[in-house]
């Protein structure tokens, strides 16, 4: 079982216990963090895909980090020129467990068929 969702302008492929590293989100160590814009789900048989999110499909987690990466160096050089800029930029991050992938009365197409 997998879902994509949306954060911080970027998507992400998720599955229930694995840990992702997503733009800083407001929240202290141990918070639940509910991601709403699930834009796919597949509960291995079956793919489901938002047009453009599934409004019945919630992705819950917790908070179990939040750092600023590792830094990286910006350097501008040009040359015979005497220009020389040196920078450094630490992005933050929060790490997020994912807990569950939740339908909450998502009616499959094979449901639909059986009742008819």
């Amino acid at each position: 079982m997998y879902a994509v969702v949306s954060s911080g302008g970027k998507q992400y492929k998720v599955r229930e216990g694995e840990t992702l590293r997503l733009e800083k989100l407001a929240g202290e160590v141990g918070a639940p963090v509910s991601f709403d814009k699930v834009l796919l789900f597949s509960d291995g048989e079956n793919v489901t895909i938002g047009r453009p999110v599934l409004e019945d499909v919630q992705v819950q987690g917790h908070i179990v980090e939040q750092g600023r990466a590792k830094k990286l160096i910006v350097f501008k050089y040009k040359r015979r020129k005497r220009y020389r800029r040196k920078q450094g930029h630490r992005q933050s991050f929060t790490a997020v467990r994912i807990d569950s992938i939740g339908t909450a009365g998502l009616v499959q197409k094979d449901d639909m068929e059986s009742e008819a």
